[in-house]
């Protein structure tokens, strides 16, 4: 930020007091913790800590107390405590197949393998406010956790197991996963890549994306395969051990969207996939960016490009909302001089137009 007005400097520590004094607000009113907004905006920390690319719960509370509830501040503010952070490895990749479950639907097979799990949701909500909330009403056993479901077999494996959608693909074992936050984009992007930048992309922006592929926007009839949301083990290996270190469990949502596909002179006509996978508890997340990502894989299966949603460029370059908020908010910035060139500019444009129409009056 830079500052082009004398006593600058002063306005911005003021500034900083003034919002302070307005985080706390009204001092008769008990300050909020950390431990309550983990534990009852827990959809906003998990939001937070997606788009933050940071799992920690109490960081994101901190962040969310600090930016007053402003998501998008928020996720600034976990991102640019992330830089600070060492890196000393990589852990294995999650085995979601092992989730312990908490919540798992389809929308294509009613009885699935295992049962389906409603778990806690809004979706059979009436969408009500519920004046209890308003006081500090008490849930009947308190003590209670949701239930978990070990290890059910995904959607994606029955159809596969009858070759009815494409296989996950293989990977070289010498292969190394791109670091969208090392490295710079450069398109065309390989899945991978694509795949972390929607899942710390912003929200509303892929679910408006993902809207739009539904509406006609893109060469698409989606329907959920499976959603499943419960916590995974997270392993590191270590040069030391012939096995590796659990680190402990977090919790993820993963979406695995299934899609018609009339098959190619490559392929027979099968089901194609569609991807998202993203920390806490975000299905409306995770299903925007399964949709997005099986729009963006139009060259790859050979379909024309004739939607925003499977424009890669597009997407990937306007998902990021801290990058967008920088765009768009450095414009409260002073351009004085910039303006001031701009206005001289129009003013002899003016005058040049005005000469214009004397002349040809004359005439």
């Amino acid at each position: 930020m830079y500052v082009a007005v004398k006593g600058g400097e002063t306005a911005i520590r003021n500034a900083h007091k003034l919002l302070a004094d307005r985080r706390r607000g009204d001092r008769t009113v008990p300050a909020i913790g950390l431990d309550q907004i983990v534990e009852q905006l827990a959809l906003a920390i998990d939001r937070v800590m997606a788009e933050g690319s940071l799992y920690d719960t109490e960081l994101a509370a901190l962040a969310v107390k600090q930016a007053r509830g402003d998501m998008i501040e928020a996720i600034f503010l976990v991102r640019a405590y992330r830089t600070t952070l060492p890196r000393f490895g990589y852990t294995t990749p999650v085995e979601t197949a092992q989730m312990a479950i908490e919540r798992r639907i389809s929308a294509t097979f009613k009885d699935l393998p295992g049962g389906q799990l409603l778990g806690p949701t809004f979706d059979y909500t009436h969408r009500l406010l519920d004046p209890d909330l308003a006081g500090d009403a008490a849930v009947d056993d308190p003590e209670r956790r949701i239930e978990t479901h070990e290890q059910a077999p995904r959607v994606t494996d029955i159809l596969g197991h009858h070759g009815m959608i494409e296989t996950d693909g293989d990977l070289p074992e010498d292969a190394v996963p791109g670091d969208l936050t090392r490295e710079p984009l450069a398109f065309p992007l390989e899945r991978d890549l694509r795949l972390q930048a929607l899942a710390r992309g912003d929200e509303g922006f892929l679910l408006g994306l993902a809207y739009s592929t539904q509406r006609g926007y893109a060469r698409s009839h989606p329907f959920v395969g499976e959603i499943r949301i419960g916590e995974v083990e997270v392993e590191l290996e270590v040069a030391e051990l012939d096995f590796p270190l659990t680190l402990g469990r977090i919790r993820l949502t993963e979406c695995q969207m299934v899609n018609q596909f009339k098959g190619s002179s490559k392929q027979p006509p099968q089901f194609t996939r569609g991807y998202g996978l993203v920390f806490g508890q975000s299905e409306r997340k995770a299903m925007s960016m399964s949709l997005c990502d099986r729009a963006l894989r139009a060259t790859e299966l050979g379909e024309d490009i004739t939607a925003a949603a499977q424009d890669e460029e597009f997407v990937i370059s306007h998902s990021d909302n801290v990058q967008s908020t920088g765009f768009v908010e450095h414009l409260k910035l002073p351009h004085y001089v910039d303006f001031q060139a701009e206005l001289d500019l129009v003013r002899r444009m003016r005058a040049e137009h005005a000469s214009r129409d004397i002349q040809e009056a004359a005439e």
